[in-house]
């Protein structure tokens, strides 16, 4: 599993962004900038994504495997602290992790991801996930990468340009294609039932302070939801944007979209997990 990292190498304290089910580490590039300020930050292509390796056997896309990659990507980091921020699958991963009495997290970030996700989202994401579509140019794959990822809400002409850019690679013969193993769509459409799916045992076995962030317009993490999470569990603390659909601010005032991106670049070093 490759992994993208900035600041200092020896920083205790550690954040990991870890994205979405059909996007790459590179969604966190400018986020990651601002907080290698203070903090040494990871952030994974999870397997079958990204630069990451595919895999054989597709059924083993799935939370477990990937809760088994990234514990195995803790224990080579050893950080003193780690914090964690998890858009979407990177929530559910996490969840996962911070419910074990033994978790190292910390702090817990939950962008657009909660205690159940609702049948309309699955439903949304099984339409395109697994796709095979090709581009005859790049600005072809933005236009596809802004349809189905309208969700994330009203980002820049750069923004997008930067999301495609890392999710998309160009073959020999010039066309264009996704950047992720359409395998990732088999444990996904056998797993998730044609009903809201819902994790509380989950969510309620989570002891760290968890902040949870919500767009206004949400069909993953819906508002019913998001409130009965601050009742519960580790009773989360709920960022609510009424101004765009999966959309928040850093409190700098900096803009970052579903993924954490801010647009812009960062010069992260690369590594990989084995």
């Amino acid at each position: 599993m490759i992994y993208y990292e900035w600041g200092a190498p020896d920083n205790p304290e550690v954040v990991f962004c870890v994205h979405g089910l059909t996007r790459t580490g590179r969604d966190f590039d400018a986020l990651a900038a601002h907080l290698s300020r203070r903090y040494r930050v990871i952030c994974p292509d999870v397997v079958g994504r990204g630069l990451s390796d595919w895999l054989p056997n597709k059924s083993e896309y799935a939370i477990p495997r990937y809760v088994s990659d990234l514990n195995t990507l803790i224990q080579k980091i050893r950080p003193q602290k780690l914090y964690w921020v998890g858009t979407s699958m990177g929530g559910l991963i996490a969840m996962a992790i911070a419910a074990q009495p033994t978790s190292p997290i910390a702090k817990l970030v939950l962008n657009d991801v909660g205690a159940v996700l609702s049948q309309a989202s699955l439903q949304r994401i099984g339409a395109y996930v697994g796709a095979e579509p090709q581009f005859a140019t790049f600005d072809d794959a933005v236009q596809y990468v802004r349809t189905v990822s309208a969700p994330f809400g009203p980002l820049s002409e750069a923004q997008w340009r930067h999301l495609t850019w890392h999710a998309v690679r160009q073959e020999l013969g010039g066309r264009w294609v996704l950047r992720y193993d359409p395998g990732i769509a088999v444990p996904f459409r056998i797993a998730f039932p044609a009903q809201d799916m819902a994790l509380w045992e989950l969510y309620d076995a989570i002891r760290c302070p968890t902040l949870l962030v919500r767009g206004a317009e949400s069909d993953l993490l819906t508002r019913d939801v998001a409130e009965a999470m601050t009742r519960r569990g580790p009773r989360a603390r709920l960022r609510f944007d009424r101004g765009s659909p999966r959309w928040r601010r850093l409190d700098n005032g900096t803009p970052i979209g579903a993924n954490g991106t801010t647009g812009g670049t960062a010069h992260a070093r690369q590594g990989n997990a084995r």
